[in-house]
């Protein structure tokens, strides 16, 4: 066995088990729905706690149930981002203009509702205990694998293939890439700071300052992401509310439109340089693996 496979071992336990502890201690309160911040953590978790299996602990039928549930809690997060970011960028708006934005966004308080039911669901079905129960089980005797070839100590090594397929990922881009490839590079960003959470106690400074670089450059690709979202539903709502769609509406949706724009032209030009500081991090980190 490699050195340190142990203490690798012992971490990604820990992360499962605090990951499972997450979603229990908060599934009363997604449930309940006044307080959208459980349904966030609980999404956090299950990202954390894949990250987590794929570090060393392959159990491809728990990932499966893990994506399952993450993707129930995450289409009533993403309408809640997407509700209150629009209700933000229309600061400044007069009280009509408020109220025809309202109008705009009725449809997406619908489809939440529906979301939400669907979540609700999920939360109170034997396969959502069952879920929790195979992630404690792993948490107390999962199976580690690390390939013995690995140079740097193990759990600092966690950090590595992360961070290559970011570097990779975005050297493949051109000067202006398309957004769907700006997506692809935060869900690189993602892996990598959840996989460095978790290295943090290996060395301690160096990590966070890798985990705070990355969360910087995944909070700007995340907004730009957003900005593009958003753009593509405003129209599909105005689309879908058909020739008798009113003025007041056309208006304020267009005008939200323009600030979504603003925002994509904020983040383009930010991704680079946070992106260089998270190469510079990483350098300072794996200097002394």
């Amino acid at each position: 066995m490699m050195a340190g496979v142990t203490d690798l071992g012992e971490h990604i336990r820990a992360r499962l088990a605090a990951q499972a502890d997450e979603l229990a201690d908060r599934t009363d309160g997604a449930r309940e729905g006044t307080d959208p911040e459980h349904v966030h953590q609980m999404r956090v978790a299950v990202r954390r706690a894949r990250a987590a299996l794929k570090a060393g602990m392959p159990l491809p039928e728990l990932d499966a149930e893990l994506k399952w549930l993450g993707a129930s809690l995450g289409a009533v997060r993403d309408l809640d981002v997407q509700l209150d970011s629009l209700r933000e960028r229309a600061a400044g708006f007069s009280a009509e203009e408020l109220a025809a934005v309202e109008k705009l966004l009725n449809a997406l308080v619908v489809e939440r509702r529906t979301a939400r039911r669907k979540m609700l669901g999920v939360l109170r079905s034997k396969r959502y205990k069952a879920t929790l129960r195979a992630l404690r089980a792993a948490a107390e005797s999962g199976t580690i694998e690390v390939a013995e070839d690995e140079e740097p100590p193990a759990l600092v090594s966690v950090v590595h293939k992360p961070h290559r397929r970011l570097m990779k990922a975005a050297a493949a881009l051109g000067e202006d890439p398309p957004d769907d490839d700006l997506h692809e590079l935060r869900i690189h960003g993602k892996r990598l700071r959840y996989a460095a959470e978790m290295a943090e106690v290996a060395a301690k400074k160096k990590v966070r300052a890798l985990v705070t670089a990355t969360k910087a450059f995944q909070d700007i690709l995340g907004d730009h992401q957003d900005a593009c979202f958003a753009e593509d539903t405003i129209r599909r709502l105005v689309a879908d509310l058909g020739d008798g769609v009113e003025v007041d509406v056309v208006f304020v949706a267009g005008r939200l439109v323009e600030r979504e724009r603003a925002r994509k032209v904020v983040c383009r030009a930010q991704w680079r340089p946070a992106l260089a500081d998270v190469d510079s991090a990483a350098a300072v980190l794996f200097s002394d693996s």
